[in-house]
């Protein structure tokens, strides 16, 4: 690597207030429907939005954005018998799928949201339902495992006990923590899988307050956006700040359902000043720290 060609790509610019915020093709959204408030998920899909894709944690679309320019992405959650069938059906029916996430944080627990699925039963369930998937042109994501130390060890085990036999194309990736923690959480996985693509399927810097919040976003979303590995993100905050299990600062949405800076931001679109209830009323950020995302983008692509 050279880097006296690679630092002048790295370099961040100031953001000015009022302007719009970078846009970014790699960004989707992880839908967390509120039957309370289905108008909300028409926020996503409005012309301006910056989203290109999203996923659901299921097989099947969601009806709110049949009519979107978003691209469904299924997930096996856990250890089902009816996933093949089920893309394999929207296939044949015309449907744009190009791409499949599996096992929802099988390392975690029911109360996290985790699938919790032994390694080897993942295993024979990857081969069943998503590896024949292959051969219909569909890129495959392999577990989608906690930022936690469990997680490693999880993936490790999943890819013994195939055996050679799940051939994934993307590795995903969640973490919920701060900026350098996550960027040196990618370093670890990218060393480990030098050879797949990663996606970010779930991140945020969760119960901290505004400020931080929205530092560890624009830090985050500028240093996925120079990683050429990194191919797609999604936010974990597209619901409202009072029933957020992450913070209310970490919210795409007051409680009242309008955009924060950090919704706002992205969908490519200026801050908003709508702070979410509990926030603590600082002045937004965009920048972050040049410095502590210079350091992070050279020392993930080396």
């Amino acid at each position: 690597m050279h880097l006296h060609l690679l630092f002048p790509s790295l370099l961040l610019l100031p953001f000015v207030s009022g302007q719009n915020a970078p846009s970014s093709s790699k960004r989707g959204l992880v839908y967390v429907p509120n039957p309370k408030h289905m108008s909300d998920d028409s926020i996503w899909t409005t012309e301006s939005s910056d989203l290109t894709w999203y996923y659901n944690y299921e097989s099947k679309p969601s009806p709110a954005f049949s009519n979107s320019k978003l691209q469904f992405v299924p997930m096996l959650w856990g250890a089902s018998t009816t996933f093949l069938a089920d893309v394999t059906s929207q296939i044949k029916s015309g449907a744009n799928i190009t791409y499949v996430l599996s096992m929802n944080e099988p390392d975690g627990g029911g109360n996290t949201g985790g699938s919790a699925i032994p390694a080897e039963t993942a295993a024979e369930t990857w081969q069943r339902e998503i590896e024949p998937l292959k051969k219909l042109g569909v890129k495959l994501g392999a577990p989608s495992v906690t930022g936690a130390p469990s997680g490693k060890v999880w993936l490790q085990n999943f890819f013994n006990a195939c055996k050679g036999n799940c051939s994934a194309d993307f590795i995903p990736v969640h973490w919920y923590g701060n900026f350098e923690g996550l960027a040196s959480h990618v370093g670890e996985v990218r060393a480990a899988y030098q050879n797949l693509t990663m996606w970010v399927t779930e991140y945020a810097n969760n119960n901290v307050d505004l400020k931080e919040s929205q530092v560890f976003y624009n830090q985050s979303s500028q240093f996925f956006d120079r990683i050429d590995y990194i191919t797609h993100y999604s936010y974990f905050g597209s619901f409202r700040s009072s029933v957020s299990n992450v913070g209310p600062n970490a919210a795409m949405l007051t409680e009242k359902g309008k955009l924060t800076d950090i919704g706002s931001w992205y969908l490519g679109r200026s801050a908003t000043g709508n702070k979410p209830r509990g926030a603590a009323g600082r002045n937004t950020i965009f920048t972050g720290s040049t410095i502590t995302v210079l350091l992070a983008s050279i020392w993930s692509l080396m």
